[in-house]
């Protein structure tokens, strides 16, 4: 059970701050975490905000925790397990945040049989409103998928992939909100053309893409269906979505997702 688990953080940076803030909104004790984190007014701002236990040495938080989330730079990946004692890595569950790292690369800085999953999470964490992927290396557990699943569902949505996949995950909902802040960025300019003054252009944009993706996830209809109910013969949606089709809308947002997968692929074999 997530409540009883000890949990170490090597890292303290933004993400590992909203993973943080989602194991204390579920009922994780501040007793259970500590944060490796070198930068002095990091360790301040964190100790002072959330109450938990700070170190600047990462095998202290690796010894503390039954679950220890690596949440370092991908560049100083090798660096951080290279640095950590026998002694605080056996018998843990390794959770990794770091992009573009397979869990091999870290099984074998780890040990032979280290139980290692791997997580795509997504900057919506921040506000607790991600979409996160996960993987399991080769000796992870069924419970321990289940763990790094309840984990990440307290920061919004959590679902298990294949490894493999995970370059998709990347391209589609990792490099995603980057397209949807583009979109309202673009619905706002269109409310500013026509008139509307730009906070209540911005608001409406907002609104509407949070509203939608909400009617999405809570109906479990198609979009296809959704996006009928809002089209009316001959009227204003329908004009619309002919410009969208037109101009290539779809066909451009799946050449996006098809290039950030790409390059997602490039970076993990470098």
């Amino acid at each position: 059970m997530l409540k009883e688990k000890k949990i170490g953080f090597i890292g303290g940076g933004n993400m590992a701050e909203a993973i943080i803030k989602g194991l204390l909104t579920g009922g994780v004790s501040s007793g259970n975490i500590t944060v490796a984190e070198p930068v002095a007014q990091r360790k301040t701002y964190l100790s002072e905000r959330y109450q938990i236990s700070i170190t600047g040495n990462n095998c202290d938080a690796a010894l503390f925790g039954d679950i220890v989330i690596l949440a370092v730079k991908p560049q100083t990946c090798l660096e951080a397990l290279r640095a950590l004692e026998k002694n605080a890595t056996e018998g843990k569950l390794f959770i990794s945040i770091m992009a573009g790292v397979p869990t091999t690369t870290i099984e074998a800085e780890l040990s032979e049989k280290a139980r290692v999953i791997r997580v795509m999470p997504n900057t919506p964490a921040l506000v607790l409103e991600a979409a996160s992927a996960i993987s399991a290396g080769a000796h992870a557990t069924a419970e321990d998928i289940s763990l790094a699943l309840e984990i990440f569902s307290l920061l919004g949505t959590a679902s298990s992939v294949p490894e493999k996949l995970l370059d998709a995950v990347t391209g589609l909902s990792g490099s995603g909100p980057a397209y949807v802040f583009t979109f309202i960025e673009a619905l706002s300019d269109a409310g500013v053309k026509n008139g509307l003054p730009r906070d209540v252009a911005t608001r409406l944009a907002a609104q509407t893409v949070y509203g939608s993706a909400k009617m999405v996830l809570e109906t479990g209809e198609h979009t296809a269906l959704l996006k009928e109910k809002v089209t009316s013969p001959g009227g204003t949606t329908i004009a619309g979505l002919h410009v969208l089709e037109k101009e290539g809308f779809r066909g451009t947002v799946m050449t996006a997702v098809d290039a950030a997968t790409s390059r997602s692929s490039e970076l993990g074999k470098g």
